[in-house]
């Protein structure tokens, strides 16, 4: 049932799944109990996440639990084809579940959207979203599909907005799990993660050094923050934009310089920008820079740097490397835009670390299980929190890997405080 590009990549797929499984303990954990409970048997998970090592062992992890997979990319240029192919070829070392995969490197538009529907059509039980296509989808073209739906999960911050505009207009139609707002996802996930896989994707993808540079991020979220440490601890300069005045304190009281993009423009040599919105640098900005600077972009879609803007302003285009598209402007300078304006540390790297992965997608298991546990619950709310049991119990566990314990208040001092 799968359609993947090459069967034969799968034993290097393997590999790489073997490997990050070593090192995502709480799912391995997580595999355990659900291969003994069958939490998810008789379930359809339809799932939308970058398809890569570690959403390849969550899907085994899910399946392990009884869930029969439908699984697709959430961005045409995160599938990894060896992965794909590893994990439709199925899991060696265990008979547990059946796992359907619909993706590969560099679809077309119309591609994706065949992918997403292939996982959408057989009916889900439960959503598993990154960016919020399949619920949209879901909504928008297969409404008849949706009294069937128990609810799902989001894992960030791009497909929440997306569901909250939804449930404002009064047209999310199941619960939703905001798994990005857990603690123990955007605590560690946002900020450490992508902070460490940003700069993975740009080294990887120019060879060049940071430090000495001037990097403006624009955005002072929990992405932002992490990518600014990043790159202050790299060695560089750092400025950051903002629209909000608290974070934009923030980010000043953190050491960072704060200015506008107009002006920030002048000055950076690397751009990274991490705000889920649209146009935060466009054509005005273009003509702004310094001959050479480079453009990313680390948030989910395609659009925070205007890239229709600057091929329209370009009077040349030339590849200069795997995955670094050069535009040369009226005025004679050159623009270096990475992995197409997509995700940077997806479409020109391996994501975030293994370890990390493994608290924000034991988060995902373990809230798709309650909406499985809760499946005959009448829920008042649409958009739901992650359970605070989960967030501690996902905590409690990564300690226990780290093996750190934690002290336990007295009964005295349970007193005092709570009287």
């Amino acid at each position: 049932m799968s359609q993947i590009r090459n069967p034969a990549l799968a034993p290097e797929g393997h590999m790489k799944i073997d490997w990050v499984r070593r090192n995502m303990p709480l799912l391995r954990g997580l595999e355990e109990e659900f291969a003994r409970e069958k939490p998810f048997a008789g379930l359809r998970v339809a799932l939308s996440v970058h398809l890569e090592a570690k959403t390849a062992y969550l899907c085994r992890v899910l399946a392990a639990g009884g869930a029969e997979m439908w699984v697709t990319g959430s961005n045409p240029l995160s599938t990894q084809d060896d992965v794909a192919a590893a994990l439709a070829e199925g899991n060696p070392a265990s008979a547990g579940g059946n796992i359907n995969v619909f993706g590969w490197y560099g679809v077309t538009a119309a591609e994706y959207e065949s992918h997403v529907r292939a996982v959408l059509e057989p009916g889900p039980d439960i959503v598993i979203d990154d960016g919020g296509d399949l619920v949209a989808k879901l909504h928008e073209d297969y409404p008849h599909l949706l009294g069937n739906v128990i609810g799902g999960c989001e894992e960030t911050t791009t497909g929440i907005l997306r569901l909250q505009a939804m449930d404002a207009a009064g047209r999310l139609r199941f619960p939703m799990i905001r798994v990005n707002d857990a603690d123990c996802k955007h605590l560690f996930d946002n900020r450490y993660g992508t902070g460490q896989s940003v700069f993975d994707g740009i080294d990887r993808t120019t060879n060049l050094i940071i430090a000495g540079k001037t990097v403006v991020v624009a955005g002072y979220g929990w992405c932002g923050k992490g990518v600014a440490m990043r790159a202050k601890g790299l060695g560089a300069k750092v400025i950051v934009t903002e629209i909000d005045p608290i974070k934009a304190i923030e980010a000043i009281m953190d050491g960072f310089t704060l200015a506008r993009m107009e002006d920030a423009a002048r000055e950076g040599d690397l751009f990274i920008i991490v705000t889920g919105c649209k146009d935060v640098i466009t054509p005005a900005h273009f003509a702004l820079m310094k001959d050479g600077a480079i453009l990313c972009n680390a948030g989910h879609f395609d659009v925070e740097v205007d890239v229709r803007g600057l091929k329209a302003l370009a009077i040349e285009a030339r590849g200069m490397r795997h995955n670094i598209m050069g535009y040369r402007l009226p005025n004679g300078n050159w623009l270096h835009l990475l992995a197409e304006g997509r995700l940077v540390n997806l479409a020109a790297g391996d994501g975030h670390p293994a370890e990390i992965m493994d608290m924000s997608f034991a988060i995902q298991a373990l809230s798709a299980k309650y909406l499985a546990d809760h499946r005959e619950d009448k829920f008042a709310e649409k958009l739901l929190p992650v359970p605070r049991e989960i967030d501690l119990d996902v905590a409690r566990r990564k300690l226990a890997s780290m093996n750190c314990g934690l002290d336990v208040l007295t009964q005295a001092q349970e007193k005092y405080l709570y009287g």
